[in-house]
């Protein structure tokens, strides 16, 4: 099994490919009191084939049927959130000011769904906010995220957002890799940000 996912990677993304890995995401935004913003929910739900990889490299699910022994529920849950010193969890969030503290992610689980893992975690702002400015990318874009999952906001909160310019974003991928772009040995640019929609929530006071 471990030699086909494998091969399967190898099919569906090219070593000078990008991206790799593919996450649904979803953002809960979570209130301190009524119009402040104190932390961010995510959840991440990974595409069928890494997930595949996950659990075969984890030895879970090992009869195929979709359907985790408590046991292995428990295994998987927290398998994403051992983060190297430096990570930012791939979760950028900025006011006026300028960029936001995350606290390190708590774990809320994961489970497997319809073939997909999906897992949530928390992570707490460094200090209630009304208004923020939210990029949730991979500056590598070895991994790409989609909102798929939508935004849950408090209420009295909005949110504005923005969408990638996919076509400008590639077309400045082809212009950094130039002539290397067909070398699978090539160092791939950090563009990840510039596929990437953007969120701008305000918050009404006291809402």
């Amino acid at each position: 099994m471990r030699a086909l996912v494998a091969l399967l990677l190898c099919l569906a993304a090219p070593l000078a490919a990008h991206p790799h890995i593919f996450v649904q995401t979803g953002l809960r935004l979570v209130e301190h009191a009524p119009g402040q913003i104190a932390g961010v929910e995510v959840t991440w739900r990974y595409d069928a084939l890494y997930s595949l990889l996950v659990l075969e490299d984890m030895g879970l699910d090992a009869d195929l049927d979709g359907v985790l022994s408590p046991r292995e529920q428990q295994a998987l849950s927290g398998f994403d959130l051992n983060w190297i010193d430096g990570f930012e969890g791939d979760l950028y969030l900025h006011t006026a000011a300028g960029p936001l503290s995350l606290s390190a992610p708590q774990n809320r689980g994961a489970a497997l769904v319809e073939g997909q893992i999906v897992s949530r975690h928390y992570r707490a702002l460094a200090g209630a906010v009304s208004a923020l400015t939210l990029k949730a990318f991979d500056p590598t874009y070895y991994t790409a995220y989609e909102l798929d999952l939508g935004i849950d906001l408090p209420v009295g909160c909005v949110a504005q957002v923005a969408k990638a310019d996919v076509s400008a974003a590639s077309q400045m991928v082809m212009e950094l890799m130039g002539d290397a772009g067909d070398d699978p040995e090539a160092d791939f640019p950090e563009v990840g940000e510039a596929f990437a929609d953007e969120i701008v929530v305000t918050c009404a006071s006291g809402s």
